[in-house]
């Protein structure tokens, strides 16, 4: 109980929003839904989804002798939003790249464990390792899975990021919490691409940020014209719809600070925009994920 209390602590002076705390253990239950959605070729192209399965489902295949899987939400929610007449971008991506953020601050958590607690050995990933995330922060009472595929915190909405640290110690271990959309379904209703097939459920090679994002080296599908809402990178709207965001607050990490150009560049900026200007512009922006080919794919799709 001393080590949880310690380890909950930290996180929140490191800035995370929320601390939860699962006992590791095999996902069965989650490697039959993985199996099926990966069997309906929900995946598209991310090949990388079919890798590493047994690790996905079992962290003690990521980390040896691993007893607890901690996981730590951080909120992103911006406290302004682009012009209206922009290409939309998603709000994760309004600051600093989260992965570089994030990953240092589990590093420091894990040094200050093994200077607190001992020699605790333990890896931290940040949605760049075969996790299933929001399994775990679910399981570690964060939330639930809401029908839009999120994981949703009852007194704070879905703009977090998730964050897993996966240790060898034994903790005291956090109780799910129940499903609370009941019979809404604003989130299914509002998908611009219905890539939003079940509750729970999403096709990701349907999902807006699949062809912004994932779909690497590629021209995006003619058939999908007119049904992006110019969303230009990702895509926020099964999380704007959902009425469990009316509780979200402005986040306070000065990282995330929106770059300039995302809040104020019009239509014509992005489209004038040279790759020289967009390497100096998003050098620490998850846009670069994409590269300017994609950035520039993804204006002249909306556009024609």
């Amino acid at each position: 109980m001393t080590h949880t209390l310690f380890i909950k602590q930290l996180a929140s002076e490191l800035g995370f929003d929320h601390c939860g705390i699962a006992k590791a253990v095999q996902l069965d239950e989650d490697a039959r839904r993985l199996e099926t959605w990966l069997n309906k070729g929900m995946h598209g192209n991310m090949q990388y989804m079919e890798n590493h399965f047994d690790k996905r489902i079992d962290p003690r295949k990521l980390v040896d002798g691993a007893q607890s899987v901690i996981t730590l939400l951080f909120n992103y929610f911006p406290s302004a939003q682009q012009r209206e007449d922009a290409p939309r971008i998603s709000k994760y991506a309004y600051g600093h790249d989260y992965h570089e953020v994030i990953r240092a601050k589990l590093k420091t958590l894990l040094l200050r464990m093994q200077e607190h607690i001992g020699p605790v050995q333990g890896r931290g990933f940040v949605d760049s390792a075969p996790v299933l995330e929001r399994s775990w922060a679910q399981r570690s009472g964060l939330g639930w899975i809401g029908k839009n595929g999120n994981l949703i915190h009852k007194q704070a909405g879905s703009f977090f990021f998730i964050a897993t640290l996966i240790t060898d110690i034994a903790l005291e271990y956090d109780s799910p919490v129940g499903d609370y959309c009941g019979t809404c379904t604003r989130c299914l209703d509002a998908c611009p691409t219905e890539a939003l097939v079940a509750p729970g459920v999403v096709d990701g090679s349907k999902c807006i940020s699949y062809f912004t994002i994932e779909l690497k080296d590629q021209l995006i599908p003619d058939k999908m014209k007119g049904q992006f809402d110019n969303w230009m990178f990702g895509c926020d709207t099964c999380q704007d719809v959902c009425p469990w965001n009316r509780f979200s607050k402005a986040h306070q990490e000065a990282e995330f600070t929106p770059i300039p150009a995302i809040l104020n560049f019009t239509t014509k900026d992005w489209e004038e925009l040279t790759e020289e200007a967009f390497k100096d512009i998003f050098r620490h922006s998850p846009l670069k994920r994409s590269k300017f080919a994609g950035i520039r794919r993804n204006i002249n799709f909306l556009s024609d």
